[in-house]
């Protein structure tokens, strides 16, 4: 579309929660810990490859410390998510961002998940599922009762909407 009545791809207005970031941060930890624990203790019974244990244990642990540190931050500034009567809009990414927007004629089905991290932040990921090939659009790291609410208008909206979802 041309002219006066031109949209333009625009952010989506709604940042995620800020508990976001622990939560992200808790994950980047525990897919650290893991491989770091095998590695310590694998070193510290394993006498003749010590060094060769210990030393990517170190390795892998500072860079996931760097990790969970740094790009849970960044990945708060760079997702953001809104919903119009008219369509989905979600933005995400780190070096790749991607934006994705399902129109409401689109939308097949809303779901809400939380996980036993998410739970634990009061946390919950609203998942829009569309017909199309890419997937589902997800918005991850919304309260818990703002995602509820959220696929509760989305329901609302969807059944409104002139459209087989096809």
């Amino acid at each position: 579309m041309t002219g006066e009545g031109a949209r333009r791809l625009r952010p989506p207005n709604n940042t995620l929660d800020r508990r976001a970031i622990a939560w992200w941060r808790t994950q980047w930890l525990l897919l650290t810990a893991g491989p770091v624990g095998v590695l310590a203790v694998l070193g510290a019974l394993i006498t003749p490859a010590r060094v060769w244990l210990l030393v990517p244990a170190v390795v892998l642990a500072v860079l996931g410390l760097a990790c969970a540190a740094l790009i849970p931050g960044w990945w708060f500034r760079v997702h953001r998510w809104e919903v119009t009567d008219e369509a989905v809009y979600v933005r995400t990414g780190f070096f790749w961002q991607e934006w994705r927007i399902a129109p409401m004629s689109r939308i097949q089905t809303v779901d809400t998940v939380r996980g036993p991290l998410e739970q634990l932040f009061k946390l919950a990921t609203v998942i829009v599922t569309t017909a199309s090939s890419k997937g589902a659009v997800r918005i991850e790291g919304l309260d818990h009762e703002l995602a509820a609410g959220l696929a509760e208008q989305l329901t609302h909206i969807t059944q409104a909407t002139p459209g087989d979802a096809t």
